[in-house]
């Protein structure tokens, strides 16, 4: 069970760059995907499986915004899908620095019988220089265990010419020593996307290190190449 409950507790980042608006926009948004496998900080969330994912929100013209973001998953144990309702803000702080701060519920629909996956996650992601990003979480229900966990992750994004964009991003969770013996995992993706008419195709390649496969497992853990399709406005 503590497997089922690691592969379930990851997501924050999908509707935190996908909702996110600029504080001078107002409106309602959206996002759709298709990817080739749900992934999250370097774990899969969907056991080698596409997943079909869709978001909605609304921002104010002051930066305040509220949304939701679904996705099937599959866990092996019956949980069909994640459901995730968020709120934020997001401003300039000033010339290129950009601050989003957004309190995230995750929810589950399938769960086993007297399971309750549900949990909370506080976001911040800072963004710089035009091409740099830095996120923090932190999360008082660890993978539903009741224990703290801060999520810190570096970003780049850059234009490469052509339409084609380069990004990166490597990132570290710290993990309770009581849950499975480990302080915590780094996890690391590299891709490239381009807009093709409204749809951008995204190729990334994500991996962990070792003490990720130690406490989720080598099939949750292991390195792997993501297609993703997307549309929004």
């Amino acid at each position: 069970m503590r497997k089922h409950m690691i592969a379930l507790a990851l997501l924050a980042l999908l509707p935190l760059t996908a909702q996110a608006q600029e504080g001078d926009e107002s409106g309602f948004n959206w996002n759709a995907a298709l990817t080739s496998e749900y992934m999250f900080r370097g774990i899969s969330q969907s056991d080698d499986q596409p997943a079909l994912q869709a978001g909605a929100g609304y921002s104010w013209g002051n930066g305040l915004y509220v949304g939701a973001w679904a996705s099937n998953v599959d866990f092996n144990e019956g949980t069909d899908a994640e459901v995730d309702v968020f709120v934020g803000w997001n401003g300039d702080l000033g010339e290129n620095v950009n601050l989003d701060v957004q309190l995230v519920r995750y929810n589950y629909v399938g769960e086993p019988s007297g399971v309750d996956y549900a949990y909370n996650e506080l976001i911040g992601k800072l963004s710089f220089a035009e091409n740099y990003s830095v996120t923090l979480g932190y999360t008082n229900d660890f993978l539903a265990s009741d224990t703290d966990s801060v999520y810190l992750g570096l970003g780049g994004d850059w234009d490469i010419g052509k339409g084609y964009r380069l990004t990166a991003g490597v990132g570290y969770t710290t993990i309770d020593d009581k849950l499975g013996g480990v302080d915590g995992y780094v996890d690391y993706s590299v891709g490239v996307n381009r807009d093709f008419g409204k749809v951008n195709v995204a190729l990334g390649y994500h991996g962990t290190n070792a003490d990720a496969e130690d406490f989720f497992g080598r099939d949750n853990a292991e390195d792997k190449f993501v297609l993703t399709f997307s549309i929004g406005g």
